[in-house]
C-alpha cells in the first residue's frame, strides 16, 4: 500500500486531535498509536488520555466515554492543547460529552452508523444532533464507519460482531489520511501486535486501509493537511510516557550505582504500569515482587533495602496512606527507599483515573513523630525518567526514604524523548561500610551503624553477612552512633535533630531553582512558582502572555523537601507570586510559612490538568490587564 496525497494538501503549524468513544472502543489505542506515527514522522507531540472515573459504565452513556487528545505540531510544545481540532466521536455520547470543549469552527467526525435512536437516548439527546443544526458551528463529517468495517470483516470471514470491533483501525485509517500520516508504520503495528491472531490481525489492518482509502477517494473532503516535522537536535529518540520513563530512570538509577533493584508494589491505578515495566527487565537485575497489599509492598522493599538492593515502592494517594507508618520505620531505619506515588483525585478511592498534585503535604507531613523525607517532583512525561534518577541518588548518598511524586496526568501523558547519554547520568555511590569505624573502651574495632558522614550526615550502609559489621536496627529508637536501642530523652532530641539536619543538609547537593525571566530576577512584575505536571500549562501560559508584549517570569520546583537554597531570594524578589496546582493550595501554603511571601494560589482540582488559556487568564489578571483569551491559540513557537 503506497501513501497517496492529493495536490490539494494544505500544511499547518499544528493540530489537536481528540478521540472519543465507549471505553470499549480501543480509543486510548488509537490515540497513542497516532501519536506514535507522528513522533516517527517528527512531529512534536503531546497526548491527554482521558479515562472514564466510572470503570465499567453502561456501554453508550456519557459516564463511560473514554478520550484521547493528542497535540502535533512543527515546533516545540508544551502542552496537548486547550481545545480539539479535530473530534471523532463514535457514538452519541462521545459527541455530547466532547462538543463543549472544541475550538470554534473546528472539524467533528462522527461515526454516523451509531446515532440511532437508542443511542441518542442513552446520551439525552432529544433530537438528533447531526440533523438538527445543533452543530452548525463546526465542520461535520458523516462517515458509517460501523457498516464500512463490518463490510471489510466480511471478505476476511470473520463475525460480524467481531468485525465491528475494528471501528477504531477504521477511524485511525481515516484521521492517518486526513493528517498526511505515513501508513507502514501502523500496518507493521498492527502484524506486530495481533501476531499469531490471524482473522484479528488482517480485519485490522483491512479496516485501517478501508479508513485511510475512504478519505482518499469519498468526495467528503476537500483537502487533506500536512504538518511538517518540528526542528530536533539530533539523537535517537522514543515516544515516552511517564510510567514507562519513570520505571527506566530507576533501571538506569540501579545501573549507576552498581546495585539490584527490587520492587515490592500492590497494584494501583495510575501506578501500576510500573510495576508491569520493570517486570520486563530482569535482565538488568531488576526484581519485582506483586505484594498482597500497600503495607507488604514497602515491607519487602525495606527488607530489600536492608539486604542492599535500590530498593522502591510504588502506589498513588490512597496507597501511601496505608504505607504510612513502615514509611516511619524507614526513616528511623535511615535506609535508602525511593516511595513512588502517582497521584490521583481523593480523598480516599476518589477519582481513580483522574488526575491531581493533592498529596504533597501528605508527602511532606502525613507521618507521625518528626520524620522529615526529601521530596522529588517530575514535571513532564520524560522528565520522568530524570526525576527517578534523582530521586535513587538522594536515597543512595544521604541513606533515607524519598517520597518521588508523579501524577495521572504524566504517568498516562507521552511526549518525543531525545535518549540521554548514560555517560551524563550523575554518579551513585553506594559506599558500603566494609570495616569497623569505631573502637569500644578497651580499643576493640566496633561497628557503629549510626555514626555520621561529616558531609551529608548520613549513616553507613552495611550489608547483612560483612564480617565484623554485625549489627541491629528496628523501630525504636537508636543511641546516637552505637545505634543501641535507647529511651534517653536527650538522645532522643539529638537523633531528631540529626534526621532533620541530614535532610536539610541536602539542599546543599541540589542545584538553585532557575528562574525563566527575560528582564533578570526580579525583572518582571509577576512570578509564576509550578511543580510537577503543571510545568507545560504554565510555560504555554507564559509563552502566551509575551507574546502580548508584557513581562512575566515562571520558576519550577523540582525539589520541594529540602527547597533550593536560592528560592527564598527568588521569591522575594517578585511583588506578586502565583502558584497554580491541581489542589487547593499546597505549595502556595508552603512558601508562605517558609518564606513569608504573599504567593497566591491559582487552583483547579476537576481531575484535569490546567489549560494554557488558564494560566494565561491568571497571569493577566494579576497584571491588572486585559483578560479576555481569544481562543485556542496554542503553545506560542518560542
Amino acid at each position: 500500500m503506497s501513501t497517496v496525497i492529493p495536490r490539494q494538501t494544505k500544511e499547518l503549524d499544528r493540530v489537536v486531535v481528540r478521540f472519543a468513544g465507549d471505553s470499549g472502543d480501543g480509543m486510548q489505542l488509537t490515540g497513542s498509536q497516532f501519536t506514535t506515527v507522528s513522533s516517527l514522522f517528527g512531529n512534536d507531540t503531546a497526548t491527554l488520555p482521558d479515562f472514564p472515573a466510572e470503570i465499567r459504565a453502561p456501554a453508550g452513556t456519557l459516564a463511560g466515554v473514554s478520550a484521547f487528545q493528542v497535540h502535533i505540531s512543527d515546533h516545540d510544545i508544551l502542552t496537548p492543547g486547550d481545545a480539539p481540532n479535530v473530534l471523532v466521536a463514535m457514538n452519541p455520547a462521545a459527541l455530547r460529552a466532547n462538543i463543549g470543549i472544541m475550538a470554534a469552527g473546528g472539524t467533528v467526525i462522527v461515526n454516523s452508523d451509531a446515532f440511532d435512536e437508542r443511542s441518542l437516548d442513552k446520551a439525552g439527546y432529544e433530537a438528533n444532533p447531526l440533523g438538527d443544526g445543533s452543530l452548525a458551528s463546526f465542520t461535520v463529517y458523516e462517515v458509517p464507519m460501523t457498516s464500512l468495517t463490518m463490510e471489510v470483516g466480511k471478505e476476511v470471514g470473520v463475525k460480524p460482531r467481531d468485525a465491528e470491533r475494528s471501528k477504531n483501525f477504521f477511524a485511525l485509517g481515516l484521521v492517518s489520511w486526513l493528517y498526511s500520516r505515513p501508513v507502514e508504520p501502523t500496518l507493521d503495528w498492527i502484524a506486530k501486535r495481533f501476531a499469531g491472531r490471524d482473522d484479528v490481525r488482517e480485519v485490522n489492518a483491512r479496516a485501517f486501509k478501508a479508513g485511510y482509502h475512504f478519505g482518499e477517494t469519498a468526495e467528503l473532503f476537500d483537502s487533506n493537511y500536512q504538518v511538517r516535522p518540528a526542528p530536533a537536535e539530533p539523537g535517537t529518540y522514543t515516544n515516552v510516557t511517564g510510567n514507562t520513563a519513570l520505571a527506566w530512570g530507576l533501571i538506569a538509577a540501579a545501573q549507576q550505582a552498581k546495585l539490584p533493584l527490587f520492587l515490592g508494589s500492590y497494584p494501583i491505578t495510575p501506578a501500576s504500569d510500573i510495576l508491569h515495566e520493570l517486570s520486563k527487565h530482569k535482565n538488568f537485575g531488576v526484581r519485582t515482587l506483586q505484594a498482597e497489599d500497600e503495607i507488604a509492598g514497602i515491607g519487602t522493599a525495606i527488607g530489600a533495602a536492608f539486604g542492599g538492593s535500590l530498593a522502591v515502592t510504588t502506589t498513588s494517594g490512597p496507597g501511601l496512606d496505608l504505607k504510612s507508618e513502615a514509611l516511619g520505620l524507614a526513616v528511623n531505619l535511615e535506609l535508602p527507599l525511593v516511595v513512588v506515588d502517582i497521584q490521583r483525585g481523593g480523598p480516599s478511592t476518589g477519582l481513580p483515573t483522574k488526575t491531581e498534585q493533592s498529596d504533597l503535604l501528605h508527602a511532606m507531613y502525613g507521618r507521625h513523630g518528626e520524620s522529615p523525607v526529601p521530596i522529588v517532583a517530575a514535571r513532564t512525561p520524560s522528565d520522568c525518567f530524570g526525576a527517578a534518577v534523582e530521586a535513587a541518588r538522594i536515597a543512595v548518598t544521604y541513606r533515607t526514604p524519598v517520597i518521588l511524586l508523579s501524577d495521572g496526568y504524566l504517568a498516562n501523558g507521552s511526549e518525543p524523548w531525545h535518549l540521554p547519554d548514560l555517560a551524563d547520568l550523575p554518579a551513585i555511590d553506594a559506599a558500603f561500610a566494609t570495616e569497623p569505624n569505631h573502637t569500644d573502651d578497651e580499643g576493640n574495632p566496633v561497628f557503629w551503624p549510626y555514626e555520621r558522614d561529616p558531609e551529608t550526615g548520613a549513616r553507613p550502609w552495611a550489608v547483612p553477612g560483612t564480617p565484623g559489621l554485625e549489627h541491629r536496627i528496628g523501630g525504636l529508637e537508636k543511641a546516637h552512633g552505637s545505634g543501641t536501642v535507647s529511651y534517653d530523652t536527650m538522645n532522643h532530641e539529638r537523633m531528631t535533630h540529626e534526621r532533620a539536619d541530614k535532610i536539610a543538609g541536602i539542599a546543599r547537593g541540589i542545584a538553585p531553582v532557575e528562574v525563566d525571566d527575560p528582564g533578570g530576577v526580579g525583572g518582571a512584575p509577576v512570578l509564576v512558582l509550578g511543580w510537577g505536571s503543571t510545568y507545560g500549562a504554565i510555560a504555554a501560559g507564559v509563552r502566551r502572555v509575551r507574546a502580548r508584549g508584557l513581562a512575566v517570569a515562571h520558576a519550577h520546583l523540582v525539589h520541594l523537601n529540602p527547597f533550593p537554597a536560592n528560592l527564598g531570594d527568588v521569591l522575594r524578589a517578585y511583588p506578586t507570586v502565583l502558584v497554580p496546582e491541581t489542589n487547593l493550595g499546597q505549595l502556595a501554603r508552603l512558601v508562605r510559612a517558609e518564606y513569608l511571601v504573599d504567593a497566591r494560589p491559582v487552583s483547579k482540582v476537576q481531575g484535569l490538568p490546567f489549560r494554557a488559556a488558564e494560566i494565561e487568564a491568571a497571569v493577566l489578571q494579576a497584571l491588572g490587564t486585559d483578560t479576555s483569551v481569544h481562543g485556542d491559540e496554542g503553545d506560542v513557537a518560542s
